[in-house]
């Protein structure tokens, strides 16, 4: 026992002296990695003292002193705990020295260090618990400090070595499976706001987990312990050794700042770091948000290699021939192959074709493959190359698209951000690398937030939640997912500009993008829409959403229902990325009501809100504005008569327009069916085509009359056009503006393009009933193909959903002719279309019409004989 206690007061002020001296020399020089070192040496020397105090003149030959942890790998930070081991050799001789073992633990505490022993035998170090693993890591960290060398070397060279040997399956797949629970506390990412330097992924724990895996690695190749020292091992660091300096440094500066283990680096702590360029080559200030990213690079460089390490763990149970099996399955264009679910390349293969990269990253995003540590460096190292390859427009949104629309894009994009290859793709991205927004919600940087959003879109193709289950079913109903999946990945990287108004900026950022996409006009400005507005339904939400102002002023902005259910889908997505708790039950469900009032609330306005050029003058400014910008270059002829007369003919064009046709057309759009309008002098149909993706589009201006829309339906089935969408305006002067989307199923016009102009002929001509349409149908006979399913038509009247006219909604089994048919019982009944919407999902036909009769609504009879006509026609379409 000690006998004397001056000489632990001694022992304790020369503790205090050195630790202090640790502590200036660490504020002088900004070496963690040096301090820590130090400080194991220290605290190694007094605990060689202390026990030569308690154990003076007694035989050791039965006990041994064994660091552990962080102190066996002399690694001991400011605050640390100090593990030691108690090793005896048997059960008898434990009871012989345990008051010794409580006397020296007490007296480290007594000293001011934080004990943390435990006591075991060699029998029960022979044990692996798979429930106490931390223990039998821990010795993978051992060091000799006192007692019997013996003993030490019993345990170092016989028993550690066949332990490790005999039960390294469990060792190994527990300790990746424990490191794997700690990542997904931790959301699976390194982009914290406020990071935990020990425990997050890409922290101290994770940079140890490479170095047991690695010495695990060897044993399991070499059947043995590495030959090279264990001080040796431990003591180099490969690749991440610039990474392992900077934690170290940042971590002993949190201790010393707080006074204990406090290992969370929050906003006044990084601010603190930023100031004294804590773990950087510079002295004096940085930036905090330079800072933050050099972590986040440091913290990048050691997740990778953890990861990759704990990929390669074998599954627990593994087929006998599986062992002796491993195919490798080449990619088809690629000098890359496939093995064991990772993307490899062949050893002296260089990299320098991007155009396989690309398809590289799609096969990554479509399957969730992962790259090979060997394929990831020779990408990184071919960058130069890489950029100067790079391609641009279709073939490049061809190759974004299979990424985005991937279902585990997060994934690939996350690879290709970390490799570099997303900034040399979209450098607009760039700004927002590892960005630390402060506030008190958001948990990651604005890069790794982004990547969430998408993920969270993704995730619902396979929901959990009721309310997940909900909103689901707006995913199918997204026309143009590959936009809405782009908006997503752009719609914060305004946060770069700091200015307040990231949506804007966000947008702005955008353009250049566009352009080297080439993308058109509308589908930029779908991108836009959804970007300009992804706050708009969050702001709503935090007012009355059962208000009937707050639902009218809101989707009046949103106006579409494309757009609100794009809106929904993200602003679920971007709520779920702040945080794992931000987006709640109630908070979940408000959205959903918001949703429902909105689209309810377009459904009823459809054809009520209408452009009134005397109630609404700023409209008018604000589309006249427009038309100067895409009126130049055209080939159209330009409009006869001065700017006055030219601006009274646009006010009369939109004059009595539903709403929804300003919010649904783009100012191109506008200004074609405006020099349409111009033209009917000429010829009184007029009629355009063009090609939108894989569809088709004809839009038709001219007068009004009974049966046109028949008429023009009728004209398209005749050509074999399956029509997919559709919608019909008319203005205040009877002019109707209709739009038909269609696919083109024997790919007549895309084969044939000198039949464009025969079939838009074939338009006029029936429309203006200058060909008989009765033998337009004989003369182009077709085959109606059998259902793959049975759908039962259903019929749905609503004399509430607006204020004059009566909504029809029709679901029924998509046919040939379909259109024509239905259009036909409305001019038998006397209906009249005021607006069209015409919408088909795989083989179902979901169409809403706004119906009046004699300038009003149907009444019962009208209805019910409407039905009557509906029912007879399609049923004898499916005979």
């Amino acid at each position: 026992m000690i006998s004397e206690p001056p000489t632990l007061t001694r022992l304790r002020s020369r503790y205090q002296d050195d630790t202090a001296q640790v502590r200036q020399t660490f504020e002088r020089t900004g070496d963690g990695s040096a301090a820590i070192r130090r400080r194991a040496q220290i605290v190694g020397n007094l605990l060689r003292q202390l026990w030569a105090d308690v154990a003076a003149g007694d035989d050791q030959s039965g006990i041994a002193l064994v660091a552990t942890g962080g102190f066996g790998r002399r690694e001991l930070f400011p605050c640390s705990d100090v593990d030691v081991l108690f090793l005896c050799a048997s059960d008898r001789i434990e009871p012989v020295w345990s008051e010794r073992i409580r006397t020296c633990t007490q007296a480290m505490w007594d000293v001011g260090l934080r004990a943390s022993p435990v006591t075991r035998t060699l029998k029960e170090c022979e044990r692996v618990h798979p429930d106490n693993l931390e223990f039998t890591v821990s010795l993978l960290d051992r060091r000799y400090l006192t007692g019997s060398r013996d003993l030490y070397a019993k345990f170092e060279k016989e028993l550690l070595p066949s332990v490790i040997l005999r039960e390294w399956d469990t060792v190994v797949q527990n300790l990746a499976e424990m490191a794997r629970a700690r990542h997904a506390k931790y959301g699976n990412t390194i982009f914290h706001v406020e990071p935990n330097v020990k425990e997050c992924p890409g922290g101290l724990r994770d940079y140890h987990l490479t170095q047991w895996l690695t010495l695990l690695n060897a044993i399991h190749a070499e059947k043995a312990w590495p030959r090279t020292a264990a001080d040796e091992f431990y003591g180099t660091h490969d690749e991440p050794e610039s990474a392992y300096d900077f934690l170290s440094a940042v971590r002993c500066f949190l201790h010393y700042r707080s006074g204990h283990d406090d290992n969370t680096l929050d906003w006044h702590a990084q601010d603190e770091a930023a100031a004294r360029s804590i773990g950087l080559d510079t002295r004096g200030t940085s930036d905090p948000a330079y800072w933050m990213r050099t972590w986040y690079r440091q913290a990048r460089t050691v997740y990778r290699r953890a990861s990759l390490l704990m990929d390669a763990v074998p599954p627990p149970r593994r087929s006998f021939y599986k062992q002796f099996r491993r195919k490798r399955t080449p990619v088809p264009g690629t000098d890359f192959f496939l093995e064991n679910g990772r993307l490899d390349l062949a050893e002296g293969v260089a990299v320098n074709d991007a155009d396989s990269i690309l398809q590289i990253f799609g096969l990554m995003a479509k399957h969730g493959y992962r790259l090979s540590f060997v394929a990831e460096d020779r990408i990184s190292d071919a960058l130069p190359v890489l950029a100067v390859q790079m391609p641009e427009g279709p073939f490049l949104w061809n190759c974004l698209r299979e990424v985005l629309l991937g279902p585990w894009a997060a994934h690939a994009l996350r690879t290709m951000h970390a490799l570099g290859i997303l900034e040399l793709l979209i450098p607009e991205f760039h700004g927002i690398e590892s960005l630390v927004i402060r506030d008190t919600w958001h948990r990651y940087t604005v890069d790794e937030h982004t990547f969430h959003v998408i993920d969270n879109v993704h995730k619902l193709r396979q929901p959990q939640h009721d309310w997940e289950k909900r909103l689901a079913t707006l995913l199918p109903e997204i026309g143009r997912l590959d936009l809405f999946f782009l908006a997503l990945l752009m719609h914060d990287t305004g946060k770069a500009r700091r200015n307040g108004n990231h949506a804007a900026s966000s947008v702005e950022l955008c353009e250049s993008l566009f352009a080297r996409l080439e993308l058109d006009p509308e589908e930029r400005e779908t991108v836009r829409r959804v970007i300009r507005n992804h706050l708009e339904m969050s702001a709503a939400m935090r007012r009355d959403i059962f208000d009937a102002e707050t639902v009218r002023a809101f989707a009046e902005k949103i106006a579409t229902q494309p757009q609100l259910k794009m809106l929904t889908l993200m602003t679920y997505a971007d709520i779920r990325a702040v945080s794992p708790e931000a987006l709640t039950p109630w908070k979940a469900e408000s959205l959903w009501q918001l949703y429902m009032s909105a689209s309810n609330f377009l459904d009823r306005s459809v054809d009520e809100v209408r452009y009134h050029a005397a109630a609404d003058p700023a409209l008018l400014t604000r589309v006249i504005a427009m038309l100067p910008a895409v009126q130049p270059g055209r080939a159209a002829p330009p409009a006869p008569g001065s700017t006055a007369s030219q601006l009274d003919e646009l006010r009369e064009f939109l004059e009595g327009l539903p709403q929804r046709y300003l919010s649904t057309r783009t100012p191109e759009q506008i200004a074609a069916h405006f020099r349409m309008a111009q033209a009917l002098a000429e010829d009184p149909v007029q009629v355009s085509f063009r090609a939108v993706r894989q569809l088709g589009e004809v839009n038709l201006l001219t007068a009004d009359r009974p049966g046109l829309f028949a008429d023009m339906a009728a004209v398209l089935s005749t050509w074999g056009m399956n029509i997919v969408k559709a919608d019909a305006f008319s203005n205040a002067s009877g002019l109707i503006v209709d739009t038909f989307q269609f696919t083109d199923t024997y790919r007549t016009l895309e084969l044939n393009h000198s039949e464009i102009d025969r079939f838009l002929q074939s338009i006029r001509d029936t429309v203006s009933h200058r060909t008989s349409l009765e033998a337009l149908l004989r003369s182009r006979p077709h085959k109606v193909s059998r259902p793959r399913v049975t759908i039962e038509t259903r019929l749905e009247y609503d004399n509430e959903a607006s204020s004059h006219s009566t909504l029809l909604q029709i679901v029924t089994q998509d046919t040939p002719g379909l259109l024509r048919e239905i259009a036909l019982s409305f001019a038998a009944c006397r209906c009249n279309i005021e607006v069209a919407l015409i919408d088909t999902e795989g083989e179902t036909v979901i169409d809403v019409f706004y119906l009046t009769s004699g300038g009003g609504k149907l009444d019962e009879l009208q209805q019910e004989a409407l039905r009557a006509s509906l029912t007879r026609r399609l049923s004898a379409m499916r005979q």
